[in-house]
């Protein structure tokens, strides 16, 4: 393998933990993702990985123990997410998905349009059967969000989620608000504003390198979407936000020729008088 990324260490730990797989018995596969798969690697990514283990050894396979072979371990837990997350000594973070062989590796064809790797046969540091490699060229092209049925679900998901919103900031739950904002209707916005200037590559995470994928207009417009979790900042920042979405909502009806009835109409009139009503 002679890929190349911006961080050598990173390069350094993803040839070792090739060597470490391929000297593991226990193990049938070893997938990559994440930055390193996609060639956008530097100082500051981490290493992330699914470790196919054969079925009968996956509940007495100690994961930090093997990883510990790759750098000394910090720090070592199962995440929210039932995730191995990792925290190396040189501060590089790592997250590996223990799993079955069997059932874990026939899924990895069911990721497509939703995980890319350019390039599979980097992303596979181990597969004793073949199965893996096959699986893993079905992601190889990048398969973007379908741009109509997409716009129109991101649309009925902001206008949803804008109300609750609403209704939050009106019984007063000003940090409540302030997550929803920032947490659940902005990455809608962002995946609905990328989808409008075919910037799709970095859909699942959609604020990643936002400075660099989006126009100077856009980022000034979500700029003005975010603000510090008080009463009068998180209403302005709402009302920017639902304007925001309320224009895109528009170009999107007009690029994609999407039906919008006239109750939506009327319901997204309503949600901005909630939003202007301060009493």
């Amino acid at each position: 393998m002679n890929t190349r990324s911006a961080c050598p260490t990173l390069d350094a730990r993803v040839t070792r933990l090739r060597q470490l797989a391929h000297a593991d018995p226990r193990l049938e596969g070893v997938l990559l993702y994440g930055s390193w798969t996609m060639g956008e690697a530097d100082a500051h990514s981490d290493i992330e990985a699914y470790i196919y283990v054969q079925d009968d050894r996956l509940a007495d396979f100690d994961g930090p123990a093997f990883l510990e072979q790759l750098a000394p371990l910090k720090l070592a837990y199962t995440n929210m997410y039932g995730i191995l997350a990792v925290v190396f000594d040189d501060l590089m973070r790592g997250e590996f998905h223990l799993t079955a062989a069997g059932t874990g590796i026939d899924e990895v064809s069911t990721w497509r349009g939703m995980v890319h790797l350019p390039r599979p046969e980097d992303a596979v540091l181990l597969d004793r059967g073949g199965r893996l490699t096959r699986a893993a060229r079905r992601l190889a092209e990048f398969c973007p969000p379908e741009p109509v049925a997409t716009a129109r679900q991101r649309v009925d998901e902001l206008t949803n989620w804008t109300l609750m919103l609403a209704h939050v900031l009106a019984r007063g739950e000003t940090a409540r608000a302030h997550n929803l904002l920032h947490a659940v209707v902005a990455p809608q916005q962002l995946q609905l504003c990328r989808l409008l200037r075919d910037s799709t590559a970095h859909w699942l995470t959609p604020s990643r390198a936002l400075e660099q994928d989006l126009p100077a207009a856009d980022r000034a417009r979500y700029t003005a979407t975010t603000g510090p979790a008080h009463e009068h900042d998180v209403r302005t920042a709402a009302r920017e936000s639902w304007r925001w979405s309320r224009e895109l909502a528009a170009e999107a009806a007009g690029r994609w020729s999407l039906h919008m009835p006239p109750e939506l109409h009327a319901l997204h009139d309503r949600i901005s008088g909630l939003l202007n009503d301060t009493r």
